[in-house]
């Protein structure tokens, strides 16, 4: 299973981007490798429109499963969980501890976009 994080730079330890879509980068977490691979987002980060449904896409190109961020907004919600992914908050803190607080169920699942788009 593989595990997305919306991140601010390229590494574990960088703090979680609250902002999916126009995030600067996602760290995939390989559960089956343990490995991280870092995906860039650049291309979105000044989109006019569209930015969600792009970083879902590239998240679900990559073979995620699931998708830790600070907001997720409507369109991308749709995306991700059309293609299956389950889409989690968190407030906070590295990419690393993330994906520990998924791994150990203290991570609250969205049941619905928690922002309106182009936030």
């Amino acid at each position: 299973m593989k595990i997305a994080v919306s991140a601010q730079e390229k590494s574990p330890q960088s703090p979680v981007d609250p902002r999916f879509g126009r995030a600067k980068c996602f760290m995939v977490y390989d559960e089956g490798t343990k490995t991280w691979d870092a995906i860039d987002n650049q291309q979105n980060l000044q989109a006019a429109q569209g930015a969600g449904i792009q970083s879902a896409a590239t998240v679900v190109n990559a073979g995620c499963n699931v998708l830790i961020s600070g907001h997720c907004g409507p369109k991308a919600f749709a995306t991700l969980s059309k293609a299956q992914v389950a889409v989690y908050a968190v407030q906070g803190g590295t990419v690393e501890a993330a994906v520990e607080a998924y791994r150990s169920g203290t991570l609250k699942r969205l049941e619905d976009a928690d922002v309106e788009g182009h936030w």
